[in-house]
């Protein structure tokens, strides 16, 4: 390296340039270069996603809170200000104060998001009652809290078997770290506030460890664009694990170069045991982080070198996880493991974006829903092979591969992505491609071309394609026909369903009912009549009622679904909406069955989705005209013998 001063041109008397030292102090004084334009087009877009949200902040602050709308309005002239300076500088470090201008204007606006909206989801309620009974010496695990779940606001989650999961399902250091703050503000803004002040200090974090023309995309990605702000508001675990994986991720080959952990190796390897023992979410990503590190140290040490580093790092971050977990494991070891793997091994209803919505929202279900977990497990294993055996191509997007498995999941909401798209940003800007062109692969014989590899990767992934396939394409367990009893009393709507259930399988389903209307199911509707089990092949009548005895019509498409557990299976049959069912007075009744009297049903609709007329009310033209008339007569014979006795 040459450590002699720069030096700058000078002219002389005879027109001669000749050279002279340059000192610091007159070096901080030298014009600064230009930034490259992509560097402005980055802030630009930074600056702009801070529109993103802020008029429906302003709007509600109008309302509430003033002196908050008028922060917000300043907030706007910072915004068209920061605009106007990301075009205009001409130096780098002026531009690179736009960014952290950048920086503060978001970080304002989201705490006056939080300031107008702290009460959060089921998420952060569960975690603030952790936390309530952490400081009160009480169990966390295994402990049901159904009170907490009496707003709409506050999602319950549904599982396969029929029941509600009311207990507290993630790692223990959210939990842990919102109970100071529980001490003082008694409420769930205790859990919604240190998920939000992790957001910020991730956000930030990310700011300084990234190059200087970076630092606006983490501004967009983690605050600009409103959605990772939108789940620390709610209380999500998650937000703080990603706290975490930023400083585990950036720059992740320099881990240990040289042999040896160092203070930051060592720093790492705490925040990872740290985001392990937050949300689950980040367990999926240690495999892909080790085999990365352990490639890029075997190309540089050798074998046993890089196990040995590997060892200490996994061992450091085993150990800080198991000391944040030990007190809870200690008051009770089944109910603390249970509760620590209960969102994988629950068993939670259907949700998501993913590729069970072929299943869930466009087929008449069926039967091996279990192939979807099947998939999921086999891609998150092939992809992990793929790192093994490609990682200079696989390594940049090691950050990335980790959640594609939860695509093929039962439960494959977006949130399990784009909570962690701030670390495929860090690999983007501090993993380039040079850094794992050393990195050890294993040799294999005949794997030269690149046809064969592309080969051998598509294999890894067809198991996982089968399952998948096997998972979409089966039919429905059940073959039923529903015949749903309508009122019009108070309003348009469903009081019960008659349902005609054949077992079209070789097991033995317990199935459980609820109605869907777009992409979420309703609560559990209750059994009236009808075996628990309808065995092989068999066939029943169940007497389904909705929750509170009133379904009212929907608009949209209507749904009533039937669900299994063991085995995991689906079956989806619609039901008529408002505009294609006929009111049907109440009052009605039979003595052979009084909730299912002729007359009484304007259509009955069978698992292949078609309505048709009720053979009561066939041959009327209009379904449902023969029984309201049928109806109207009875009242008036009663009516005429009323009058008749007075």
């Amino acid at each position: 390296m040459d450590d002699s001063l720069p030096t700058r041109p000078r002219r002389t008397g005879t027109r001669r340039l000749v050279t002279v030292p340059v000192r610091a102090e007159q070096r901080d004084r030298l014009p600064d270069a230009a930034p490259p334009q992509w560097h402005r087009g980055l802030t630009l877009i930074a600056v702009t996603s801070l529109f993103i949200g802020t008029r429906a902040l302003w709007t509600q602050a109008t309302a509430s809170h003033p002196p908050l709308a008028a922060i917000v309005t300043v907030c706007y002239a910072g915004i068209l200000v920061c605009g106007v300076l990301a075009l205009a500088v001409r130096g780098r470090r002026a531009l690179a104060g736009v960014d952290l201008g950048v920086l503060v204007l978001a970080i304002v606006l989201v705490l006056g998001h939080y300031w107008l909206d702290h009460a959060g989801s089921d998420e952060g309620v569960l975690t603030a009652q952790a936390a309530k009974a952490i400081l009160h010496g009480q169990p966390v695990y295994g402990q049901p809290w159904p009170w907490l779940f009496g707003t709409s606001s506050v999602g319950v989650t549904k599982t396969m078997s029929g029941g509600v999961d009311y207990t507290y399902a993630y790692p223990p250091l959210t939990a842990l770290l919102t109970a100071p703050v529980h001490a003082f503000v008694h409420t769930t803004a205790a859990a919604t506030l240190v998920t939000t002040a992790a957001l910020l200090v991730g956000t930030v974090t990310l700011w300084w460890l990234l190059p200087a023309p970076w630092r606006s995309s983490a501004t967009a990605v983690c605050l600009g664009f409103g959605l990772l702000p939108g789940y620390a508001r709610s209380g999500y675990p998650a937000v703080l694990a990603l706290a975490f994986l930023v400083p585990t991720v950036v720059r992740w080959p320099d881990t240990g170069a040289g042999g040896r952990l160092g203070r930051y190796g060592v720093l790492r390897a705490v925040c990872l045991g740290a985001a392990c023992a937050s949300q689950q979410l980040a367990w999926f990503l240690v495999p892909f982080l080790l085999v990365g590190i352990h490639a890029v140290r075997r190309g540089e040490l050798g074998g046993r070198a890089a196990l040995a580093l590997i060892a200490r790092y996994a061992g450091i971050a085993a150990l800080v996880w198991l000391l944040i977990n030990a007190y809870f494991a200690a008051q009770d070891f089944h109910d603390w493991l249970e509760g620590s793997f209960l969102p994988i091994t629950q068993g939670a209803i259907l949700h998501g974006q993913g590729a069970m919505g072929l299943t869930y929202y466009f087929t008449d279900g069926s039967r091996h829903l279990d192939f979807y977990s099947y998939a999921s497990l086999l891609l998150f294993l092939g992809l992990l092979t793929a790192t093994v055996l490609f990682v200079r191509r696989l390594g940049p997007a090691l950050t990335v591969m980790p959640w594609l498995s939860f695509y093929l999941a039962t439960r494959s909401q977006d949130g399990y992505f784009l909570l962690m798209t701030p670390l495929w940003l860090a690999a983007a800007a501090t993993v380039p491609a040079t850094a794992l062109a050393t990195a050890w692969q294993p040799r294999i014989p005949r794997l030269r071309s690149r046809r064969v590899k592309a080969t051998l990767a598509v294999g890894l992934l067809v198991p996982s394609l089968l399952c998948f396939t096997v998972a979409a394409a089966s039919a429905p367990p059940l073959r039923m026909t529903v015949t749903p009893r309508l009122t019009d009393r108070p309003h348009r709507g469903i009081t019960s369903v008659l349902v005609r259930a054949v077992n079209t399988t070789g097991t033995a389903l317990r199935p459980h009912f609820a109605s869907r209307t777009g992409q979420g199911a309703s609560s559990w509707w209750s059994i009236r009549s009808g075996p628990a089990t309808l065995g092989p092949h068999a066939s029943a009548t169940y007497v389904v009622r909705p929750p509170g005895g009133f379904r009212a019509l929907p608009r949209s498409r209507f749904y009533l679904i039937a669900v299994t557990d063991k085995p995991m299976t689906i079956t989806t049959v619609g039901l008529p909406s408002a505009p294609s069912a006929a009111p049907v007075p109440s009052g009605g009744s039979s003595r052979e069955h009084p909730a299912y009297a002729p007359g009484l049903f304007s259509t009955y609709v069978n698992s292949g989705g078609d309505q048709r007329s009720c053979p009561c009310a066939a041959g009327t033209g209009e379904p449902g005209v023969r029984a309201v008339r049928a109806v109207r007569a009875v009242r008036a014979v009663r009516a005429v013998r009323r009058v008749s006795q007075s």
